[in-house]
């Protein structure tokens, strides 16, 4: 009996094994590290995608909100939606392309969900681009 409890002590206070612990520890973190990094690259992506698409998009009705006063807004959206699909559409997902008008300003906000990495983690990015209504008017003179 003796015998073994001393065994059992030279075993406890050895090293065989410990690496094989810290890995185990360590790479769980490892991973979580890594899969965020490539989610926020992922965000800020999908942010540049929504940001052009409502400059499109508002761009577009501004310059025909003037001439086509109940159209600007499905133009508008289509531009938006136009945008995303040839940037990212794999990358944004769902995005709601609202039209806003504010007076004599117009304009386009664009909501989407980031494609999640890290599956706890749900993104949204949210972009809106506004700017006055372009009027042509005729020269005075």
């Amino acid at each position: 009996m003796e015998q073994l409890q001393t065994q059992l002590r030279a075993w406890l206070r050895g090293d065989r094994g410990a690496s094989a612990v810290e890995f185990l520890l360590i790479t769980p973190l490892l991973f979580l590290m890594l899969l965020s990094i490539v989610q926020f690259g992922m965000y800020f992506f999908a942010a540049q995608v929504t940001e052009a698409a409502a400059q499109a998009g508002a761009r577009k009705a501004r310059a025909t909100a003037d001439d086509n006063p109940g159209g600007w807004r499905d133009l508008a959206r289509s531009t938006s939606q136009t945008r995303i699909d040839t940037l990212g559409p794999a990358l944004v997902g769902s995005a709601t392309i609202t039209p806003i008008q504010d007076g004599d300003q117009v304009g386009i906000t664009v909501t989407s969900t980031v494609v999640p990495v890290v599956p706890w983690l749900h993104l949204r990015v949210t972009t809106r681009s506004i700017g006055p209504i372009e009027r042509f008017i005729p020269d005075a003179s």
